[in-house]
């Protein structure tokens, strides 16, 4: 939308000229670089984690690179419940016709949030004969559609929210609010959410992380720009990325981001002579710059972040300590906003006061000529960073690891003091870890791995077993009859394990340790009501069954289904198939209980002695190929609960 010299005056009063003037240029993503970028994104530390040490966007990259404000109010309210929440609100729709004269369609509205084209084809033109009171109507529509696309855009790309609307109301107070710590906490959780691998799609001010690896990283930024203005964001403004071969430019960012060095990177981009220059001395006044050094929260309603200067402080120009440990904010990061709207400020009151309280936690740091990691941080991140992305091959030279002579010249650096907040995990993570069998649910089933040992005393030694609950089995839902498994680890109730309640309805992943007599004799005990006789052998111990013959032990090689096909039959009711997927070594011991495959249905059924067909089991009870990822008491469940309605 293009920028009206009559509403410039709002736009300054509400300190995002500067933003707006970055909206007269379409600016295009390098989306390789960015990614390679993403890739080294660490959530726990918001931070890059880079061959040479950390590094990121921070509160002065914002101001220098946005022209945005860092210091003021939270920009935090609710999100459309104005009437319930705030006093004097009104229903927001209401509030919406009130404030622009009229309300969208019903096809530009969806829920709370009204689509780019109504605002683009109402306000685009402003009339030149407009009261003032229309271009107060413009401008609240401009801004909405500027903090909408430049700063807070999401993965629609194309609506805008109306929880501005209290913002708008007030055009005269919207200088007072900090939209550039509102601005880096939405970065920082875009950030967040897309390094998890089953997100794709990244949204959030995206020019302002593309300048920022262009300013820092000279190796990687395009050449010809090289005049630049305030805000800096706008040197790149004409750059054209190329747009094909995306997948292999990433993997040569990746690399070339693998061959990095701390010479690499510049530190302290805006404090050469020609930069300062351009910059509007109000970024630079004490009220605003004292924020850059901040150990402080990020807020932006829902979204809380940390702002962990003390990790990359070389960026201000000191010299980098081994850092504390980070503050763990996971509870936090489950906050998006949705389930139902409420006052933030009183929601995260602990946080607003941290930030209301910003100037406790501004750190001390001792400027150097030449900024950058100690040999004592250098010596820590060697050790206990994941330096390298790419694959070993990839690398012409040994990747060394001696620490460079200028890091034992700067010395070493004092832990700044900083501001204590207690950590804020995600305690309903940890119990869903518990549920679906992580690294946390090993303590819990012990009991049963004890319970079994006792059960088999006198035996053997034998290992550790591995105690885990099969993430995909364990939403397998049962019914009372289908849950008894043997050896006394099922039942209809729930089983108290280690404190915690866990249910039937979980499938075990457990290795050999559960082949013990005693195992065995309750298995067979538990499918001594099927129709049919056999006899079964398990462990080397024999068992009277309704089943067909079929030798079962556990330890005996399995021949892959070549090897089946070629072999004649050597009992009747077998059929040459696959019966456990996923198959692993041949040589374990492993099994499961397998059932009879679709391909199987269309063979002729077999024949007895006297040219009779046979019965056809409804299961095919025999060891199956093994496979580390078999789950042995779920099986088990299928077979009873097979036999008993077959």
């Amino acid at each position: 939308m293009p920028m009206h010299e009559r509403i410039i005056p709002y736009l300054e009063r509400a300190g995002l000229y500067h933003l707006a003037r970055l909206n007269s240029q379409w600016f295009w993503l390098d989306e390789p670089l960015v990614s390679a970028f993403v890739e080294r994104w660490r959530p726990e530390t918001h931070t890059f984690h880079m061959p040479f040490g950390e590094c990121t966007v921070t509160l002065q990259d914002v101001a220098f690179q946005l022209g945005l404000p860092v210091d003021g109010e939270a920009v935090s309210g609710c999100l459309g419940e104005f009437e319930t929440y705030m006093e004097g609100g009104r229903p927001a729709w209401e509030w919406f016709e009130d404030l622009f004269g009229e309300r969208p369609p019903p096809n530009k509205v969806k829920q709370m949030t009204v689509h780019f084209t109504w605002f683009h084809e109402r306000f685009r033109v402003l009339p030149p004969d407009a009261s003032e009171e229309t271009v107060r109507i413009y401008a609240r529509a401009y801004i909405m559609m500027l903090l909408s696309t430049q700063l807070f855009g999401d993965k629609s790309a194309n609506r805008v929210h109306i929880r501005w609307l209290p913002f708008v109301a007030n055009l005269d107070g919207m200088g007072r609010y900090s939209w550039g710590s509102a601005a880096l906490a939405w970065l920082y959780r875009c950030m967040c959410r897309v390094a998890n691998r089953n997100v794709t799609n990244l949204a959030g001010p995206l020019q302002l992380l593309q300048s920022w690896i262009f300013w820092r990283f000279p190796s990687l930024r395009p050449a010809g720009f090289e005049v630049f203005s305030f805000p800096l964001a706008s040197r790149w403004s004409a750059y054209l990325p190329p747009n094909d071969g995306k997948e292999q430019r990433v993997i040569r960012y990746r690399l070339a981001l693998d061959r990095l060095t701390a010479r690499d990177i510049v530190w302290e981009p805006y404090s050469a002579l020609d930069v300062l220059a351009v910059v509007h001395p109000e970024i630079l006044t004490e009220e605003h710059s004292r924020m850059w050094r901040a150990v402080t929260a990020l807020i932006y309603f829902a979204v809380i972040e940390w702002h962990q200067v003390d990790r990359v402080v070389p960026q201000l120009g000191g010299v980098q300590h081994t850092p504390e440990d980070a503050l763990n904010v996971d509870w936090l990061h489950a906050k998006d906003g949705r389930g139902g709207d409420r006052w933030f400020p009183h929601y995260y009151q602990k946080w607003h006061e941290h930030w209301e309280n910003r100037l406790d936690a501004v750190i001390s740091i001792e400027r150097v000529a030449d900024p950058g990691p100690s040999a004592d941080y250098l010596d820590w991140w060697y050790r206990e960073a994941q330096r390298f992305l790419s694959p070993g091959a990839a690398f012409a030279d040994p990747r060394g690891t001696q620490i460079p002579p200028e890091a034992y010249q700067r010395g070493s650096s004092q832990v700044p003091r900083r501001s204590q907040l207690p950590d804020m995990p995600d305690n309903r993570r940890v119990e869903r870890r518990r549920r679906v069998g992580t690294r946390d649910t090993g303590r819990e089933w012990r009991w049963l791995h004890d319970a079994m040992q006792e059960d088999d005393a006198g035996g053997d030694a034998r290992a550790e077993v591995d105690h885990r609950v099969r993430r995909a089995n364990a939403r397998r839902g049962r019914t009372p009859d289908d849950t008894q498994h043997a050896g006394g680890v099922s039942g209809t109730a729930a089983t108290e394990a280690g404190g915690d309640t866990f249910t039937t309805t979980m499938t075990m992943d457990l290795d050999d340790q559960l082949v013990s007599p005693r195992f065995y004799a309750d298995f067979a005990e538990l499918i001594g009501n099927d129709a049919g006789t056999s006899n079964v052998q398990f462990g080397g111990q024999s068992y009277q069954q309704q089943m067909p013959d079929v030798q079962m032990e556990t330890g005996a090689y399995q021949p892959h289904m070549t090897e089946m096909h070629s072999q004649p039959h050597d009992y009747q009711g077998q059929y040459g198939v696959d019966l456990n997927v996923p198959a692993g070594s041949p040589l374990d011991t492993w099994f499961t209980m397998g059932g009879t495959p679709q391909s199987a249905y269309g063979l002729d059924p077999p024949r007895d002695d006297v040219g009779q067909e046979a019965a056809r089991p409804t299961r095919v009870r025999r060891p199956a190929r093994c496979g580390t990822g078999s789950h042995l008491l779920g099986d088990f469940h299928d077979v009873a609960r097979d036999d008993r309605d077959g």
